[in-house]
Order: C-alpha cells, then structure tokens, then sequence
C-alpha cells in the first residue's frame, strides 16, 4: 500500500526528480536478476545476448537504463497514477496488466533498437524480441516492487 503523501506524486518526480541515480542502480540489479533467473534453452540465449552486450561495452546496461529511463516512466505513469487511485498492492496492478505494460516498455526498445547503430547490439535484440514479451511481462512484478521502494 503506497503512503497517503505519495499518492500526489507522480512517478517522474519519485523516481527521476531528486532519486535518479538509486533509481538507475535499482533498475540494473532489477536487470540482473531478471536474466539471472532465466532457465532453459530461451534462458541460455536471453543470458547469452546479455553477455555479449556486456562484453561489446561495460557499463553499457546501465546507460541503457538512463537512456531510456524517462520514456519508460512516461509509458509507466499512467498505470501508475491509475494504481494510486484504486490503491491496494501496486504489484498486484501491475501483475495484473503485466502483458498491456509490457508492450508499453517494449514499444519504446523496439524504436530504440530500430534506430541502433551497433550491429551486435541490434542483432541481440533482434533475435530475442519474439519472446520479449513474454519475459518483459514477467518481469512487471518486479517493477512494480522496484517502484514501491520509492513510493
């Protein structure tokens, strides 16, 4: 349950405002363990691409994350705000919406991968966006308990 002086705030300003850099570190532990705990032959490639990209640039997640940081809380916010006014568990709002929040997030790697410039990283991305959804989906929980941490 989000406390009551929270409930005006918007995301942006919980999240990017004056707590950019815990937000951006959350955000990569977040990213770790979201591949971390990937399985099967699907987790040996998501783990994989994820090393490559490590490997091609180090620091290169967490650039990633700042880039595209604000465009992510700009799709998350209206989710967010519905939340706040129906109250109750923001997981469970979000778990709820996982696959429609997915493809909001998704919406905007897909028109950042469109336009990279590094081939490697675009054939990652490539290669494993059919099931982005579905491990994008997954994730949502998880976000939604990243932002509790803030609220």
């Amino acid at each position: 349950m989000c406390r009551v002086e929270s409930r005006m705030a918007t995301l942006k300003q919980l999240l990017l405002d004056s707590r950019r850099a815990q937000a951006l570190d959350a955000c990569v532990t977040l990213v770790d363990a979201e591949v971390a705990s990937k399985s099967g032959l699907t987790g040996l490639a998501v783990k994989a691409a994820y090393a490559v990209v490590k490997k091609v640039k180090p620091g290169i997640i967490r650039e990633a994350i700042d880039m595209l940081i604000e465009p992510f809380v700009e799709k998350l916010e209206p989710f967010f705000a519905d939340a706040q006014k129906q109250g109750g568990s923001l997981e469970t709002y979000f778990g709820v919406r996982a696959e429609t929040i997915a493809n909001a997030l998704l919406g905007v790697t897909d028109e950042k991968a469109a336009r990279a410039k590094n081939l490697t990283i675009k054939a990652a991305y490539d290669k494993l966006r059919p099931v982005g959804l579905k491990h994008t989906a997954a994730a949502v929980p998880g976000v939604a308990r990243l932002i509790s941490k803030f609220v």
